[in-house]
């Protein structure tokens, strides 16, 4: 059963609640918060600008409208500006993605505390492995089971070890999974693990209350201390929540902006944004795939995490893959004809640059991001690879989707030449970033952090981040079960502050 909310569709007039401590943004990091402060006997509300996803089949598209920030379509300013994908419902993105789960590498973690070692004060790493140990079982995650993989990541598998390059099922958080290929439109038949079906409706049960479908305005602070969030439900209601304890967990993006609003521009804030561009090859095969069958994601390559490149097999509901089908007319109407024979891989990019959030002419949103050089020749390396994987597998033909090269390319010897000679503008590539980080980065030193390694704004008594915006670097993997981890030790911290 999804956790039940306040809907802000039905609140009109000025609405005030109070409570210890208010929570912005319902994904894994303020459902983890949520959970966490509710258990230890806080009064919480959470408050969320997305609405409840609805249970039952739906289209990309329609899922697109109702569970993703602008539809999936925000994009990126800059020499080779790219989408960038949110969740925005109840739950967060723990709702509409793969579904993935990677515990924190033990080398980025190093890589924090070698920038500042007053981070171990909370994030140790036995405290650290111990909560994520502990969110495996609650999310029952494990392996994807191979009679729920489906072709599309048993090819993967295929390519993967014809090339040499280590691959695994991927670990994912759901129960009773039927292989179905919609994790990125809402499980269906719920039985992925998300937030809204878990960690929520623990806080629930506990006495926290939600409200959805309201959007925080800005945070409310009395001479340097924090008194509460003033928001707009959508119903046209003025929100007012006291609390002695503002918890910000709404996104590397949204948290640095609702700070700016705020007036609370001290510190880097909406600085060091950091992401995983994501780059994919399109395969044709003989014999049918049809990728939106099986686990949405179920297979990864890890043999270049190392060098800053991890693979993914992606899924893809037919109107979605519908819209990446070029041609008009016949054209258009031979690719479509063609979709079960297709396959499409991907690969995260661990970005070194850094980008910034801020506002924007009229209020708008501004997310600044270019690649730097080096990335580049990740990203041809990570093109360069994904194709020779799908080859590898048995494809006909690949489509590298990179301008000034054939649409469909056959040989091996073609994606050597490619990885030496393709283009190193980034503007020749199509990209889509997934995750996030950094934007209200943890530390000990005020003038290059925002908040201290406990969580706490540096100028500001008893407001706290602690979302993905506060990691100190990206991750080079799925980081949602970093999130969770993180955002759990911060919370419990702040209980026993």
């Amino acid at each position: 059963m999804i956790v039940a909310t306040t809907s802000g569709t039905d609140i009109s007039v000025a609405h005030t609640q109070t409570c210890d401590v208010v929570i912005v943004g319902s994904g894994p990091a303020g459902a983890a918060a949520a959970r966490t402060l509710s258990r230890a006997g806080a009064s919480v509300v959470v408050v969320e600008e997305g609405g409840v996803a609805n249970s039952g089949e739906t289209d990309g598209f329609t899922a697109m409208a109702d569970l993703y920030r602008d539809m999936g379509a925000s994009v990126t300013s800059g020499r080779a500006p790219s989408p960038y994908v949110q969740g925005r419902a109840v739950g967060g993105g723990s709702v509409v993605n793969g579904a993935i789960s990677w515990r924190l590498p033990h080398g980025v973690h190093q890589e924090w505390l070698r920038s500042d070692g007053a981070l171990e004060q909370t994030l140790d790493w036995a405290s650290l492995e111990a909560i994520t140990t502990q969110i495996e079982r609650d999310l029952n995650i494990a392996p994807t089971d191979p009679s729920l993989a489906g072709p599309n990541n048993l090819l993967l598998a295929r390519g993967a070890e014809a090339l040499g390059l280590a691959h695994r099922p991927i670990a994912r958080n759901v129960r009773n999974c039927e292989g179905r290929g919609q994790c990125l439109q809402g499980c269906p038949i719920g039985a992925k693990m998300s937030m809204d079906l878990t960690y929520l409706r623990d806080a629930a049960d506990q006495g926290a209350r939600i409200v959805s479908s309201c959007r925080a305005q800005r945070v409310l602070v009395e001479r340097g201390r924090v008194r509460g969030i003033q928001a707009i439900a959508e119903g046209g209601g003025q929100v007012t929540v006291h609390a002695e304890r503002v918890v910000l967990a709404a996104s590397a993006i949204q948290t640095p902006l609702l700070l700016m609003d705020s007036g609370l521009t001290q510190g880097p804030v909406g600085r060091y944004f950091q992401c995983h561009p994501g780059i994919s090859v399109t395969g044709r095969f003989a014999d049918p795939v049809r990728m939106w069958t099986g686990a949405t994601q179920g297979h990864e390559v890890t043999g270049l995490v190392s060098e800053g490149i991890k693979f993914e097999a992606l899924g893809f509901d037919m109107a979605v893959l519908a819209s990446r089908v070029s041609g008009v007319g016949s054209a258009l109407a031979s690719g479509i004809a063609d979709f079960a024979h297709l396959a499409t891989w991907g690969a995260a990019i661990r970005a070194e640059a850094h980008g910034r959030v801020q506002r924007g002419w009229w209020g708008t949103r501004r997310v600044r991001f270019d690649m730097t050089p080096h990335d580049a020749l990740r990203v041809r390396r990570g093109v360069s690879v994904l194709g020779k994987m799908l080859l590898a597998a048995g494809a006909d033909w690949v489509a590298l989707g990179v301008h000034g090269w054939p649409d469909r390319i056959h040989s091996s010897q073609e994606l050597d030449r490619f990885a030496h000679e393709g283009p190193r503008d980034l503007r020749a590539y199509a990209s889509v970033i997934t995750h996030m980080f950094g934007t209200c980065r943890m530390g000990s030193r005020p003038e290059d952090s925002v908040v201290d390694p406990r969580g706490q704004h540096h100028h500001v008594k008893g407001l706290y981040v602690v979302d993905s915006s506060v990691f100190p670097t990206n991750t080079g993997v799925n980081p949602q079960t970093s999130i969770l981890a993180v955002a759990t030790a911060l919370a419990t911290a702040m209980v026993s502050s």
